[in-house]
């Protein structure tokens, strides 16, 4: 598909590397298509080519995780977004910045997110993390501390923060 207007196709591209950046976790096609579509900022065939694009020059990976295959903004992607950021109007910013917290929000809802913790022994805490999403494990999590107190915490902070965390722990073991 040709596209005649070079600062509209860059725009569009930064769109995209804006919104993997603000969800900061890996997304599946269908999700960012959805978004995408939901949202009216491309049509679908433009969106397709230009993650296909993003893809090839190494701005996004697009890789298997269990059932699903997922896009992973790269830290190209990440460098490329920061050189060109401020060719996006700070209206259309806020404007993505809203509707990606609500977007998260209608995420979390559809993932179960747990978090509980059991004492072993004196001194020996296991710490069961997991999230769920349409019945399939994405991350199922094991940890052994030495505190109640620490066990507590872990357990509050995956509860609010699984998400990110969960985003992170994929682009730190994925990471070049």
């Amino acid at each position: 598909m040709f596209y005649d207007n070079t600062q509209q196709l860059a725009k569009h591209k930064l769109i995209l590397l804006y919104l993997f950046d603000r969800f900061s976790t890996p997304l599946t096609n269908t999700q960012i298509t959805q978004f995408i579509m939901e949202k009216d900022y491309m049509n679908y065939f433009l969106l397709q080519q230009f993650l296909g694009e993003l893809e090839n020059t190494g701005m996004l990976e697009y890789s298997e995780s269990n059932t699903s295959f997922l896009y992973l903004l790269t830290e190209k992607g990440k460098r490329t977004l920061e050189y060109f950021k401020n060719r996006l109007a700070n209206e259309l910013i806020d404007e993505l910045n809203e509707s990606v917290e609500q977007k998260k929000k209608i995420l979390l809802k559809a993932m179960q997110i747990t978090a509980d913790y059991s004492k072993k022994k004196e001194d020996e805490y296991i710490v069961d993390l997991k999230v769920v999403e349409n019945n399939i494990t994405l991350i199922d999590l094991k940890l052994n501390v030495v505190s109640n107190k620490h066990a507590k915490q872990i357990c509050d902070k995956w509860k609010k923060e699984a998400q990110n965390i969960y985003g992170d722990m994929i682009n730190l073991l994925i990471d070049e």
